[in-house]
């Protein structure tokens, strides 16, 4: 026997402990003016209880109500006490002895989430007024009471009456519902299951105007297709009391309602009967029963009150039971088209109404939506109502899978904008389209005439279209236009790529009918961009990092090759430039020439960019990003060019202009010196000696023909002068004939005119000096030796059109002319020309003056 009791003993202990490992312990503190109860369900955990620790004693009991604010120990002596007990949080908010003002409600999201919550709040204001609840947007919306929420939040209204309480419905989320007024006083119960975290709808409690009804429910419905359901209060089981029950009605503009009422149950009325009571706007009102038609395809906003009879009450007498409907649609006719995109691959549509404000309805075969999106390769109908062309905004995208790059096509395909059905009323706004490479290749963009601009806030685009150019991964390339002055011929870009257009100028690109682009594939490059530049002459070209001002990707590069013409020079600056800090890696900035011979420049984020740089042919220009740690790598560049002969081109018109200068200074020199001794021999024909000084005539001209004067007249001619040519022992310097020339000759006789009037010559004139200096000793024009002893004028030769003119073949001829009176003085005539230069008698003592009797 005494084996067993310890056995026996053991287990109440093992027990005993057991209970105690299954209790379960929390602190409570409620917030003041707050009762917390914890309460068991019916039939469950009979052995469980619910105990409040106190100073030395401890309570237990199935109810707990905690109503003081502050901490307060709960031990439930069962491990899972949310499976038995239930929590309910009590709030009373009292108006009736003053106005209270708006009280935003916020239970507590975080406690007791192991239980089944219920929060309350008890309301009352003074008597014979309503107290207001307000949901926030998008409202609440009734159900039956057998209903449950999609989000486990359940909202219960009840008002107390004199007759009793009364279930003015059940509530979720997401509605219509904006606002309820319930006479004098009532509940307002949110239910949460256990282990759902409270998401309370945070409604506000004020007091109302004065009563006009038991309940008063305000509802904005929504714009288009729509339908709520409304419920009398105790729904299905009807309400017996003589009260008035009011909805009202805010309908959108350009939208219709009808009233449809679903189940009706009519109480049995003692007096009085059973009325609906309409107003539209302010001046509208009817009546209906409420078995009759209610309004339907009407206008505006409306209400609706709903009178109850003085009904027979029993148990199996039923109340005034109402499920009504009230459903909008949208009023007018909408437009319809057809939209068939089967018979173009890749290509799709969306369209999207812009104007939220808009009463806007559009539908994709029936069914409304917000945005509009035909999938490629389907047919589907679409309709506008009330839908403004300026609030819808029509893009389109199509999506072209490149070739291989082994079976590309050389020549390149253009993207054009397809052709649309003409009956969308929609503008095309954008066009997208997303060229997809195979086997890591490379695409190849191309201006089919011209080339590409790429826009920069020095140099933006003006041309009707700008062309957005991106990595599918979102980078954006930039943005370019098909300018004629473009400088950029080809952008090839590694991966997939997106181009979108966008317009400038114009409101449809549909309208667009010419090519934007042309477009091949080439093998996989290693940067992720590269531009073929060729720079223009008539300005500078602009060339910006991917996605500028933003700054290019981590760890990615892009290179620029550019092209040089002949005979010119580029001068490479970099206007603007944004340097990161890098975390791992450097910027990279290169400039080489393409050839590979000349000298290449590197320079990263910690030194200075050189600016300008000049090439003198086609050169690279390379720009790699690091990881930046802060900051971002851009850079704005710019390339001149000029032409390499117009530095050396004003040395050569200088030397030119010196060279030609000098010629002209030298034929000036020579023409002045010619015309000053064809001057001199012109004029000094004859040379008058008188006795006194010598005198020079300036124009020695004969004021008479030789028909009429007598200068061929001589005196006396010496036979061995004139005919000395004729003998051939005469020497040989008398018989060349020096003094003849083969002309012929005139007599001469002495001069017997006046003197007098001849003025003297004076020994200043400078002018006509004809001596010859050299060094410092003087000589005479012609040397003595050669000369007679006796100085003579020379006879001056004439030109062909003279009278005076002999041809040379007189030279055989005999002229023999006698005069009678003076001596004979022989005459001889030379026939060398520089002799013919006349001389003037020296200073000098050797050479006496002589003088004759005339002139010729």
């Amino acid at each position: 026997m005494g084996s067993c009791v310890f056995p026996v003993f053991i287990g109440l202990i093992l027990l005993q402990i057991q209970k105690i490992s299954e209790c379960y312990k929390m602190e409570v503190t409620p917030d003041s003016g707050t009762i917390v109860t914890f309460s068991k369900k019916e039939g469950q955990g009979l052995d469980c209880s619910a105990c409040k620790d106190e100073d030395l004693s401890q309570t237990c009991n199935s109810i707990l109500k905690l109503t003081e604010a502050r901490p307060t120990n709960v031990t439930f002596n069962c491990s899972q006490p949310g499976d038995i007990f239930t929590v309910e949080v009590n709030q009373q908010i009292d108006c009736s002895t003053s106005g209270c003002s708006i009280i935003a409600v916020h239970p507590d999201s975080t406690r007791f989430l192991e239980f089944s919550r219920t929060f309350t709040w008890d309301l009352k204001v003074q008597a014979g007024r309503m107290f207001q609840l307000e949901f926030p947007s998008p409202g609440m919306r009734q159900i039956k009471p057998s209903e449950s929420c999609p989000d486990k939040h359940t909202y219960t209204i009840i008002t107390y009456q004199r007759a009793g309480p009364a279930t003015i419905g059940s509530f979720c989320g997401n509605g219509t519902i904006s606002r309820i007024q319930v006479l004098y006083r009532g509940r307002v119960t949110l239910e949460v299951p256990k282990g759902t975290d409270l998401n309370p709808s945070n409604f506000k409690v004020s007091m109302g105007p004065a009563a006009t009804a038991l309940v008063e429910v305000d509802v904005k419905l929504s714009r288009g297709p729509s339908s709520a359901d409304f419920f009398t209060p105790n729904y299905p089981t009807g309400y017996y009391n003589v009260d008035k029950i009011k909805w009202n009605f805010a309908v959108q503009p350009m939208n219709n309602f009808t009233v449809y009422f679903r189940q009706y149950t009519a109480p049995e009325c003692q007096k009085n009967t059973v009325m609906c009571d309409y107003a539209l706007g302010d001046k509208t009102s009817f009546t209906m029963a409420p078995t009759d038609i209610q309004p339907t395809n009407k206008q505006g906003d409306f209400s609706l009150t709903l009178t109850n009879c003085d009904a027979k009450r029993g148990e199996k007498v039923p109340g005034l039971s109402l499920n009504f409907n009230v459903e909008v649609f949208r009023s007018g006719t909408p437009y319809v088209c057809t939209v068939d995109l089967r018979n173009e691959e890749g290509l799709s549509l969306q369209i999207e109404n812009k104007n939220p404000e808009s009463y806007c309805e559009m539908s994709l075969n029936s069914v409304m939506q917000e945005k509009i999106v035909v999938p490629a390769g389907t047919k589907a109908d679409l309709s506008f109502l009330d839908c403004p062309v300026q609030d819808l905004q029509l893009t389109a995208t199509k999506v072209i899978d490149c070739p291989s790059v082994s079976a590309r096509d050389i020549s390149g395909t253009l993207l054009t904008i397809p052709a649309l059905d003409s009956s969308l009323p929609v503008p095309l706004h954008q066009f997208t389209w997303l060229l997809r490479v195979q086997d890591q290749g490379t695409v190849d963009l191309m201006s089919p005439k011209g080339s590409l601009h790429q826009s920069v806030p020095d140099k933006q685009c003006n041309e009707r279209v700008s062309l957005v150019i991106s990595e599918t991964e979102g980078s954006n390339i930039g943005l370019f236009c098909s300018a004629a002055e473009g400088a950029v011929q080809k952008i090839q870009i590694k991966g997939n790529v997106s181009i979108t257009v966008t317009p400038n100028n114009t409101k449809d690109l549909s309208q667009e009918k010419e090519p934007f682009l042309k477009f091949g594939t080439s093998p996989e490059i290693t940067e992720n961009v590269i531009y073929t530049v060729y720079p223009l002459i008539s300005g500078p070209a602009y060339l910006a990092t991917p996605n500028w001002p933003d700054g290019m990707n981590s760890s990615s590069s892009v290179s620029w090759i550019i092209y040089i013409p002949q005979e010119y020079t580029a001068e490479l600056m970099f206007s603007n430039i944004v340097k990161p800090t890098c975390d791992s890696g450097h910027t990279e900035v290169t400039v080489g020439p393409l050839d590979s011979q000349g000298q290449t420049q590197t320079w990263r984020e910690d030194q200075s960019f050189p600016s300008p740089i000049i090439q003198q042919q086609s050169f690279y220009l390379n720009m790699s990003n690091c990881e930046p740690k802060s900051g971002r790598f851009a850079v704005l560049s710019k390339i001149s060019l000029q032409k390499e002969s117009k530095k050396f081109l004003g040395i050569i018109l200088a030397v030119f202009g010196v060279l030609l200068l000098l010629i002209i200074i030298a034929l000036i020199v020579v023409c002045v010196i010619r015309k000053r001794k064809n001057k001199s021999n012109a004029n000094r024909s004859s040379i008058f000696i008188p006795r006194g000084k010598n005198v020079l005539p300036g124009n020695a001209t004969f004021p008479k023909s030789r028909a009429d004067n007598e200068s061929h007249v001589y005196a006396s001619i010496d036979d061995s002068t004139m005919y000395g040519h004729l003998d051939k022992n005469q020497p040989a310097e008398v018989d060349s004939g020096a003094w003849s020339n083969g002309h012929q000759v005139d007599g001469y006789r002495s001069f017997t005119g006046p003197t007098d009037s001849i003025p003297a010559a004076t020994d200043s004139s400078a002018e006509y000096s004809l001596d010859r200096r050299e060094g410092d000793v003087f000589q005479p024009f012609l040397d003595p030796a050669t000369t007679f002893n006796l100085p003579r004028p020379r006879t001056p030769l004439i030109s062909q059109g003279s009278l005076r003119f002999e041809d040379r073949r007189m030279m055989d001829n005999t002229l023999n002319t006698f005069k009678g009176a003076g001596d004979i003085n022989a005459i001889r005539l030379s026939a060398d020309e520089s002799r013919l230069q006349p001389q003037m008698d020296s200073d000098s003592d050797s050479y006496p003056e002589q003088e004759y009797d005339e002139a010729m």
